[in-house]
This record gives structure tokens, sequence and C-alpha cells, in this order.
């Protein structure tokens, strides 16, 4: 669409002004339980950074099951599993939605995308290291719970959201997730969202009891990062695949997204501020301890 193509002009625009020393905040975003609204939240999310003339890209690595594409009501014209295939480079495979937001399409075709070669690892890092400066939050939306090669890549992010819902299922399965990535890197910062709440009350009242749960146990905080309601408007927008805060910007779950987006860009100012080591460095370190 030009509207698109006018988008992705801009942030070309944007990204030419920034500092090459400058590296991209990356964010892993995980469930314990798929069906929590893990995908839609991470879009609408970034979509509110990007609104706010912030560079984000999306990489969906839920490989055979990602739906960011669908979500926008775009078709992708390759993916992260053509880049392996075909040898492409990552600039070839990364995708333009609103607002200049960008994405990196799951693909499908590869029963594990994580399970690579040493050659394959390689050609990941090698091209992924070409983009860490382009953008200000790279989002990995991971597929639900976490696979042993597929955890290296939120042990070596920046942040890990965990997304989770009132459902007790839910709440046991984000625990069990926060558990499991801290046993391995127990420095990794945790941000914790509630979907779906019946009302900011009983929200605040599951984070209260997955934070105290999560310090008792593994004497660990997580920053709570905010509460989304039931809201019917995000299933009208899934079924139309318009992203819920594009859908109707006015609805309570847009709303609160929207807010929590702002609440996070005021409070992440001193909130790793330095980075002792990059997403890559990181990402080598894990793999090799394999």
């Amino acid at each position: 669409m030009k509207m698109y193509n006018d988008q992705a002009a801009n942030l070309r625009k944007k990204m030419e002004k920034r500092s090459s020393n400058k590296q991209a905040k990356t964010i892993a975003v995980v469930s314990g339980k798929g069906g929590v609204g893990k995908s839609n939240f991470t879009l609408n999310f970034a979509l509110s950074l990007a609104q706010k003339e912030k560079a984000v890209l999306i990489v969906d690595l839920d490989i055979g099951m990602g739906n960011i594409d669908i979500l926008l009501g775009l078709q992708a014209k390759q993916s992260i599993v053509q880049m392996y295939e075909n040898n492409l480079s990552i600039h070839d495979i990364i995708e333009t939605g609103p607002h200049a937001l960008a994405y990196i399409a799951a693909g499908s075709g590869l029963s594990e995308v994580f399970s690579m070669s040493d050659e394959k690892f390689n050609y990941f890092l090698e091209q992924f290291d070409q983009i860490t400066h382009d953008y200000d939050y790279i989002f990995f939306d991971m597929g639900a719970g976490a696979t042993h090669d597929s955890l290296f890549y939120i042990l070596a992010a920046d942040q890990c959201f965990v997304v989770t819902t009132p459902e007790p299922t839910a709440m046991m399965d984000a625990y069990a997730m926060v558990k499991h990535i801290y046993l391995r890197n127990p420095e990794l910062p945790f941000y914790l969202v509630v979907n779906r709440s019946e009302s900011f009350k009983d929200g605040k009242m599951i984070m209260k009891r997955l934070q105290k749960v999560i310090e008792q146990f593994l004497s660990k905080s997580v920053t709570p990062l905010g509460i989304i309601p039931y809201d019917k408007v995000i299933s009208r927008a899934v079924v139309q695949q318009i992203p819920f805060t594009l859908f109707d910007s006015r609805a309570q779950a847009s709303k609160a997204v929207n807010q929590i987006a702002t609440q996070y860009l005021t409070n992440s100012i001193n909130i790793n501020k330095k980075t002792t080591s990059t997403f890559i460095t990181k990402l080598k370190k894990f793999m090799t301890e394999r």
C-alpha cells in the first residue's frame, strides 16, 4: 500500500538520524501457555511505541504458528524461514506495517528454526548485527512455552515481558516460565502484563499475587508493566485483521495499551541505561553453553 510505503520512507529518514553507536533494546515477549493474547499485546504495544516516534521491529519467532502478519491483515512476501532456506539478507524479509512498524514474519516449513546448525546460527548473528543500530526497540514474539534452544533468545534479551491472564492455569504457567528463565539468567529483568482483566482492581490483585509468589519462591522482583481489561473490541478487531488500537482508539483496551506504552517510555529512561553486553554477545555466550 502507498500509505505504508510512505511510512517506510519516513522510517528510513528516522534511521539516518540515529547514532551508529546506539543499540536497539531487545525485548522477548513470552507466556506460559498459548491463548493469553501475547501476540496481540506485542503488536499493539509496539504500534503504540511506533506512534510515539520510536523505530520498532517485531520478529515473530513462533515458527509455523506465528500470526503477527495475520493480525495486521497483511501478507508477508518473505519470512525468517525463507531467510535461512534461501540465504536472504535480513533486509529482504523486513516488512512494513502501519505507522512504519517493521516486522519479520515467522513463516512455516521448519519444525524448529532454533535447532539450527552452527553455520545457520552464525548466519543469523551476521544478519541480525546489520539491524541493531536501525531500531529503538526490537521485540521477539516467542511461541508459547520455551524449547531448549529458543530459550537462549529469551535469555539474551535486555528485558522479558510476561503476558498472563487471571485464569489460574495461565498464572501457574506464567510463574513456571519465569522460574525456567530465571534459573538460567537471574539478572534478566521481568515485566508483567495481566491481560483480559474483568476490572483494574481484579488485575491489580492478580498482579500482586503473582509478584508475591515470584518474590517468595525465587527472591526475584518483577516490574508490573500494566493491566489490560477484557474488551469485546479486541475480538472484532481480530476478525477484521486490524490491530485493536487502530480499530478503535477509544476502546478501553486501546487506552490501556497506550497508557502502558507511555509509562514504559517514561520509566525506562533509567532502566537498563547501561548495557554491559549486546544481544548478540549474550546469545553467543548462551548458545556455546548448550
